[in-house]
């Protein structure tokens, strides 16, 4: 299946191009409160347009890509008019994405839409392959479904925007996606030196090319898809249990801990040798630095992977790795299996 196209070359310059062949009678740009300050500004340099413009902000942050804050998006889009034959466009990281995906996918059964992907992590994995979600009762992604947008537009000078933080924590899907898929893009990424805004432009586009190759493959997620679930198990089950604490972790963060201890996982059942272990782990803590999960959590953890919508039965189903650059899916493994991995992932730590 064909995916959406993904812009890189003067992706702003492709909205004329997009809306002379729509022609909507009205755009809507759905931003969060960050990206109206810092990006819309510059947006609103890149592009000019005779169609009518409404701006609808929602909060900023993953506690709120939930059904309440859906449900006001959709009753501004009533206010303003928007009807099929408008333009929605979603400007901002990837809870942005995510959750305006999902509203104008729902919204009169689909309104025409167009991500322009503010963040690095959005613009390597949440702006493409056409997955939506919104968040309930904290499990990540809960609600959610397929859906096709007209494109993506990755404007990498929004990158400028972020703090170093943000900026870091997208790393995490594009070293995923070497991980599981091509084991030079993995190498790549860890050779470069003082990773940047300015230097970062073409591992971007092959990240992206990573994932769409995988999505074309298997868009529906039967088999293939699945493997860029890799590091998520865990990790959003992490990314749940800190996301109303005083310092919620951000998601590639949490996905960064994930790789970890599920490239644990995958040693311990014999997917992958210890030294490739090693250069997984050494690298990660480079980038990421040491996250120890406290043991009184554990129990926490296992209730939020309980939710995931993988599972098969009493086990929970895993995307490992079997090697630096091939992954494996539906790997099945128990909760004494999972706590073990934990807590050797914690012991490693320590020796390094």
């Amino acid at each position: 299946m064909k995916q959406t196209p993904v812009y890189f070359q003067n992706a702003l310059n492709q909205l004329y191009g997009l809306t002379d062949k729509i022609k909507p009678n009205l755009m809507v740009l759905i931003m969060d409160k960050n990206t109206h300050r810092h990006c819309l500004p510059l947006f609103l340099s890149e592009f000019e347009t005779d169609i009518p413009v409404e701006l609808i902000e929602i909060p900023a942050g993953e506690a709120n890509k939930e059904l309440k804050v859906a449900v006001q998006t959709w009753k501004s889009l009533l206010a303003c008019g928007v009807n099929k034959n408008s333009l929605i466009i979603h400007l901002g990281g990837g809870m942005v994405t995510d959750f305006g995906g999902f509203v104008s996918a729902v919204y009169m059964r689909g309104i025409p839409y167009i991500n322009i992907p503010t963040s690095l992590l959005a613009m390597v994995d949440a702006a493409v392959g056409g997955k939506t979600g919104l968040d309930m009762n904290g499990v990540k992604n809960l609600l959610g479904l397929y859906s096709f947008h007209i494109a993506t537009l990755i404007h990498t000078p929004f990158l400028k925007t972020l703090p170093e933080r943000e900026f870091r924590s997208g790393m995490a899907e594009m070293l995923k996606h070497g991980l599981i898929y091509d084991r030079k893009h993995w190498k790549k990424i860890i050779q470069l030196k003082n990773p940047s805004p300015e230097n970062i432009s073409e591992l971007i586009k092959e990240s992206v090319q990573l994932k769409l190759d995988i999505v074309e493959k298997d868009p529906y997620e039967k088999g293939l898809r699945k493997i860029l679930n890799f590091g998520h198990t865990i990790g959003h089950a992490v990314e749940s249990e800190y996301l109303n604490s005083e310092n919620p972790l951000l998601h590639g963060e949490a996905i960064a801990i994930g790789i970890q201890i599920e490239a644990v996982l995958s040693a311990e059942i014999g997917l992958m040798n210890k030294s490739e272990l090693d250069e997984i782990l050494s690298n990660m803590i480079a980038l990421f630095g040491k996250n120890k999960i406290e043991e009184s959590s554990i129990e926490n953890l296992m209730q939020w992977m309980e939710h995931d919508k993988k599972n098969t039965g009493d086990k929970i189903n895993f995307s490992l790795l079997n090697g630096l650059g091939v992954a494996r899916f539906n790997v099945e493994l128990n909760k004494e299996q999972i706590i073990e991995g934990i807590k050797i992932y914690n012991r490693m730590l320590e020796m390094i």
